[in-house]
């Protein structure tokens, strides 16, 4: 079934079920290079495999960017 996340603030569509990871991959994005904070709460890199996402909920997802 697709429906809408928000992430950072913009409606995505999604296609569920989805677990945070499938999601992340689809958006080309490695889990070991970002934080996630789902519906206000931070998560766990270790937690990605296991929490599954639902219509409307609210993604925050920073990049981690390696710098000098």
């Amino acid at each position: 079934m697709t429906s809408q996340v928000i992430v950072n603030g913009k409606q995505t569509e999604i296609q569920l079920p989805c677990t945070l990871e499938f999601f992340l991959t689809r958006l080309k994005l490695p889990s070991k290079s970002v934080i996630v904070e789902l519906n206000g709460q931070p998560t766990s890199p270790s937690q990605f495999t296991t929490l599954e996402l639902f219509p409307d909920d609210r993604l925050e997802i920073v990049t981690i960017v390696a710098g000098g």
